[in-house]
């Protein structure tokens, strides 16, 4: 591996991670995707450099298509669940207004009530 491919893997994964803490949907689906071409990147150029294609009766150095296998699987499955979180964006999108994820009440109770049980000794 390179180390401008390195370098490459590293800016889109830290990118990625960058708006994944984001509290929009918008932002949240572009580091998600993101956060698949770094992978799939990573496995790509972690894998065997080139060589042959893998086919019967030929001699030489064969390259590994494993690699390649398991990013076309990611690259269908992350486009799956790119449209899924891209149709719930829509669709809270038309029934708010916006597209800010708002906080759990429920979420915050639990919280409030751990923080006060860790005032006063008591094991959560």
């Amino acid at each position: 591996m390179s180390w401008e491919q390195a370098l490459l893997i590293a800016v889109l994964a830290g990118t990625g991670t960058y708006l994944v803490m984001h509290r929009t949907l918008t932002r949240i689906i572009l580091g998600l995707g993101l956060l698949g071409n770094a992978v799939n990147l990573l496995i790509l150029t972690s894998g065997d450099g080139p060589g042959e294609a893998p086919i019967i009766g030929r001699e030489g150095d064969f390259t590994d298509p494993v690699p390649q296998a398991l990013v076309l699987t990611a690259i269908v499955i992350g486009f799956g669940v790119i449209s899924f979180l891209l149709a719930m964006s829509y669709r809270s999108w038309t029934i708010d207004g916006n597209d800010e994820v708002e906080d759990d009440i429920a979420d915050r109770r639990l919280a409030e009530e751990a923080d006060t049980a860790t005032e006063f000794g008591e094991p959560t």
